[in-house]
């Protein structure tokens, strides 16, 4: 019953989306007004849980399959956070679509569950099955617009795709079973001192485990799935896509790569070195080639995965925290982005082309600069957020005795930035498209403001985020 009390949370949402679900069944086809509340309430409930039950420390759980410590519950309560905004974003796109799509909300409850397991997982067998539970979802949340030929194609690309990384981080935990007896993480750390061909096999299971990862991430060159998904998937399963999600693929990095795989990251560093590299340099320089801001923001993910990647292969607490910094400020600018895309959206045209921000800044001067200040802080321009972010990870990377690894990623940094501010042209400079101000509700106006003015507080005072990030990881300075 202990261990049960410490995922209280966990059942919870699973026993709410349940019940969302019938609701679902019984309400009037006429409007998913009932199943958008339910499903917010739902997560109101279990953010609450996550307030008033914050862990001291770090405690293991059902015969050692899961771990309950502060940087985990962090990580999911922004999780939940940025799975309700989205949520008010997605209402805004189906009503001015006049779609009904209660899927949408359900599905995304059960990804969260997926990504609240995968957070908490202390065994390689529960990483696998949180895994699963969030892709099988999000499959099925890219192919909702049966009518849309794209979003059939793109469903198709990330169901292969996922299912062959799936079995690679399959096979991969399958052979680090094999060397070491176990799937515990903590016991994994401490029978990794293997020596001969059981270290061969080790090796190869850690190179197998990294593309299941890496796939996640997007990065280079496991990201082909990536920019045709952000295409074709609706603009709301977009925005859901690249935010939520990629806070469990950073806590799943950091779970094998950090608990179980510490006592090789000679090895896996030198194999995030190659996967940074490569993605800093495919998506800043293919995002500028790019005419839809959806595709465009796609590779702009790669890039920014990345830099992720430089904090993680620093092995130590305070890249882990840079790290973590990193891919909280990214979420909420990539949130920021595909929501200024669903506020032009009309009821017959996506507006997802960048020549479709054309004097938005003359049409709406307060969205116009809402999102200059999110391409502001994506391109790294102080003092935003997004500076921040890559100062931390950049710093590590020196500290770690990386000097020719930031020279490149500011390069690409500078090489980045060209295609955030021609976006900010266009908005300023170019001749609007149309008079009319973008139509948006009430709510999602406001989601928009607070998503935006967030960026400038973040950068204006990083260092309040910045001290959570390196308390709650102090557990892997080792």
């Amino acid at each position: 019953m202990t261990d049960v009390g410490l995922i209280i949370p966990e059942i919870t949402l699973l026993s709410l989306a349940s019940c969302v679900l019938l609701v679902d069944v019984f309400r009037s086809k006429a409007s998913n007004a009932v199943t958008f509340w339910a499903a917010v309430v739902a997560l109101l409930v279990v953010l609450s849980q996550f307030a008033l039950y914050f862990p001291n420390g770090s405690a293991i759980a059902f015969f050692g399959t899961a771990k309950i410590d502060p940087m985990g519950t962090v990580l999911k309560a922004l999780t939940l956070v940025l799975v309700l905004l989205s949520f008010f974003y997605a209402r805004d796109y189906f009503n001015k679509k006049s779609i009904q799509v209660s899927e949408f909300f359900i599905l995304a409850l059960f990804a969260t569950i997926g990504m609240l397991v995968l957070i908490s997982a202390n065994s390689l067998l529960v990483v696998y099955l949180g895994l699963e539970l969030l892709s099988l979802s999000l499959y099925s949340m890219v192919a909702m617009n049966r009518d849309s030929a794209e979003s059939a194609e793109a469903a198709m690309k990330y169901f292969i795709l996922g299912a062959l990384a799936s079995g690679m981080l399959l096979y991969g935990i399958s052979m680090l079973y094999g060397v070491s007896g176990t799937l515990q993480l903590d016991e994994l750390l401490a029978r990794s001192e293997v020596v001969g061909q059981e270290r061969l096999l080790l090796i190869f299971g850690v190179v197998f485990v990294i593309v299941g990862i890496a796939f996640k991430l997007g990065v280079v060159p496991f990201h082909m799935w990536l920019p045709d998904v952000y295409q074709g998937a609706s603009t709301p399963v977009t925005l859901f896509l690249g935010t939520a999600p990629k806070i469990a693929a950073f806590a799943m990095a950091i779970r094998i790569l950090a608990d179980g795989l510490q006592g090789v990251s000679e090895q896996w560093a030198g194999m995030l070195i190659i996967l940074a590299v490569l993605s800093m340099s495919v998506g800043n320089i293919v995002a500028i080639a790019q005419t839809n801001m959806k595709r465009m923001l796609a590779y702009s993910t790669i890039a920014h995965m990345g830099f992720l990647l430089l904090g993680i292969l620093a092995a130590n607490n305070s890249g882990y925290a840079a790290s973590m910094f990193y891919v909280i400020v990214y979420t909420i600018m990539s949130m920021g982005a595909f929501g200024a895309v669903i506020l032009l959206s009309q009821a017959n045209n996506e507006s997802d082309r960048i020549v479709d921000f054309s004097g938005l800044a003359k049409r709406s001067p307060w969205f116009g600069f809402i999102m200059l200040v999110i391409m502001f802080s994506m391109a790294g321009v102080p003092p935003f957020a997004g500076f921040w972010a890559k100062w931390y990870v950049l710093k590590e990377v020196v500290a770690a005795g990386f000097v020719w690894l930031a020279g490149l990623a500011v390069l690409f940094s500078i090489i980045g930035a060209y295609y955030y501010l021609r976006v900010v042209k266009i908005m300023y400079f170019d001749d609007a498209t149309g008079n009319d101000a973008p139509e948006a509700s009430e709510d999602m106006k406001l989601v928009l403001s607070v998503n935006g003015l967030a960026i400038v507080l973040l950068g204006l005072l990083p260092g309040a985020l910045m001290s959570i990030c390196v308390i709650v990881t102090i557990q892997y300075s080792g």
